[in-house]
């Protein structure tokens, strides 16, 4: 036991208790002989009392008991108090005996001594926390915003708990579909029905906020819930998601207005942990890109399952450096290394492959804008991106990687860009130096990810934040859309199942249409379309209405993960590659228009304006 630091609340404390010792004395001796005590035993109960107290001062003292907080009491403190109380009796005895007495204390007063000490000490400190947290008098002396939380499980009681000590909410009550929960009381408050009763609520309580506290369930329930909650026009907040929760980043009281990753959310990502593990656990790992949105996030993941090395490679020094100032802080126990360097530079990549000896390669570096690359960069595109996937395999088969990991795009389906073109040439590279041994090429294919550098939802939000408006290029057009965690985890999961030269598809949902993700970011950002307008402003050179993530000659085959699908595509041979090299080497030196051209003979679904520069 330690020595209790004296400041003040802990003195008075410490009086309370001291105060609770004589009294639970005097009230032993009383109960003991109802009320109508003795005369030598009223004398032996002040002659005793001094020494009930220098005892009990010691044990107390040295119990710990004054390091907890009363507002915060607890099952451990009422341990602490029984502990305490059990040992100041023992030794009470031990000190009476050995003064031998003339009267010997009766056993039963020892008893109710203890009992009433423990019931005083401990009721007091209960009662204090009840008061402070406003759960005696309820609701009606609380100030604070009414709020209705939806929800009822884990989260949702922990939400209560940390609000009812709140100035700023005033919790009305719980909504859930679980009609099993329904009248029973969390925390005090009560579960006062369905979601669907929630118009009722509001009129009833003058509710104008709405916390949803469901950070694991599916998708469709969320949707469903925000939707009732805007038809109401009311103000919707939640707590972070159950990923951040759990990770232990942000905890529950963290609750936030609804963003549009909500809307766009998706279920959890079901990853065979252990097989990962398995995978890249105390081997070396490289990620090309590192430094991009994805690249970044891949990183993230795969420090998870404790690599022994992760080899972060980037052409942005910039993008590197952000990184190492993200992943220094994390104390981690891997090293990391950052390496500055270009996918396209063979001697560069054989001397790092040779030096760290990577079991795993994921290539996510790629230029992925396809307005930028459709002119002006039409050489530099091909180069980087099929030419640079080819140079990091070659290095990769050489140096025995077990897998390469290629990061696509549903742009190569079908398509009517340089970029889309250029990777669905960076799959067929792979697939083409695939072995019957040797490294195994697996290559990812996915839609758009939330909050990526380039993607349409970032733009969207410095669009609102001026004022509008709020461009977008034609009313149909539509996207796939997933989290850049989910997409980073499936790509994990897929490298693990992947045997060798498989294109796995990630199942993305529903296409979303970009004019309703305009006005629903809008409308949480507290507008409405009449303040933020929308305008439409035509299709980009190369861009198209509608992505595909198979092409019409591809069939995808079920594998044992249910958001992973892989898709049989034409494979090429050896020859074809080198040919295909050899033209992308030439490009340097001719006019876009002709390496347009050109291109269409080597990829025959490319789609392409071939006339546009």
């Amino acid at each position: 036991m330690k020595k209790i630091s004296l400041n003040f609340r802990s003195f008075l404390a410490f009086i309370h208790d001291i105060s609770v010792a004589i009294f639970a004395w005097y009230a032993a001796f009383l109960l003991r002989f109802n009320f109508e005590l003795p005369d030598d035993y009223f004398a032996l109960m002040k002659q005793t009392l001094l020494i009930v107290l220098l005892v009990q001062t010691f044990v107390f003292s040295l119990s710990g008991l004054y390091r907890a907080t009363w507002r915060f009491a607890s099952l451990a403190d009422l341990k602490r108090i029984l502990l305490t109380v059990v040992i100041s009796s023992i030794l009470l005895l031990v000190v009476v005996t050995i003064m031998n007495i003339n009267i010997q204390i009766p056993r039963s007063v020892m008893v109710i001594n203890s009992i009433l000490l423990i019931l005083i000490m401990a009721g007091s400190r209960f009662i204090y926390r009840v008061v402070r947290e406003h759960k005696l008098y309820g609701a009606y002396l609380k100030k604070g915003d009414p709020v209705i939380i939806f929800g009822a499980g884990a989260a949702a009681v922990s939400l209560v708990k940390e609000l009812s000590q709140s100035k700023q909410w005033r919790v009305i009550g719980l909504l859930d579909n679980d009609k099993s929960m329904h009248g029973r009381e969390i925390q005090g408050v009560k579960v006062l029905g369905d979601i669907a009763s929630l118009p009722k609520l509001t009129s009833q309580y003058g509710a104008r906020h709405v916390i949803i506290a469901m950070p694991s369930v599916n998708h469709q329930e969320r949707r469903k819930s925000l939707s009732l909650i805007s038809q109401l026009g009311l103000e919707v907040l939640t707590v972070p998601a159950i990923d951040d929760l759990i990770s232990g980043r942000l905890n529950i009281s963290q609750i936030r207005r609804i963003d549009v990753e909500d809307l766009l959310g998706r279920d959890a990502v079901d990853l065979d942990n252990s097989s990962i593990t398995q995978l890249i656990s105390q081997h070396a790992v490289l990620v090309s890109g590192a430094g991009g949105s994805i690249g970044a996030e891949l990183c993230r993941q795969i420090i998870k399952f404790n690599p022994s090395h992760l080899i972060c490679l980037d052409i942005s020094e910039y993008a590197l450096y952000q990184l190492e100032q993200e992943l220094s802080g994390k104390n981690l126990l891997l090293q990391l290394i950052y390496v500055v360097g270009d996918i396209k530079n063979a001697v560069r990549l054989n001397h790092l492959l040779a030096q760290y000896r990577p079991k795993v390669v994921f290539h996510a570096a790629a230029y992925k804008h396809v307005p930028l690359m459709e002119t002006h960069n039409v050489s530099e595109a091909l180069n980087n991106n099929v030419l640079g996937t080819y140079t990091l395999a070659e290095a990769c088969k050489k140096a025995k990687v077990d897998k390469f990991v290629l990061v696509s795009t549903d742009k190569a389906v079908y398509p009517t860009n340089v970029m889309g073109a250029t990777k669905r040439l960076a799959e067929m590279v792979c697939q083409g130096l695939q072995g019957k041994k040797g490294t195994q090429f697996i290559i990812v294919r996915f839609g758009n990810v939330l909050g990526s550098s380039g993607s349409v939802i970032p733009k969207f939000r410095e669009q609102i934040k001026a004022g509008g408006p709020v461009t977008v290029t034609h009313p149909e057009i539509t996207r796939y859309f997933m989290s850049i965690s989910e997409a980073t985890q499936l790509v994990l999961q897929a490298s693990l199942m992947g045997k060798g030269g498989e294109i796995f598809v990630l199942e993305m949902g529903e296409p979303v249409r970009i004019f309703d993700l305009a006005k629903d970011m809008i409308k949480l950002s507290g507008f409405n379309e009449d303040e933020i307008k929308i305008e439409f402003s035509g299709l980009r050179p190369g861009e198209k209405l509608y992505e595909e993530l198979l092409a019409r000659d591809e069939k995808t085959i079920a594998t044992r993960h249910k958001k992973l699908r892989i898709a049989s595509a034409k494979v090429v041979d050896k020859k074809w590659l080198n040919s295909l090299i050899e033209w992308i080497t030439s490009t340097l030196e001719k006019n876009e228009k002709l390496i347009k051209k050109e291109l269409k003979t080597w990829l025959k679904e490319y789609q392409g304006d071939v006339n546009a520069r």
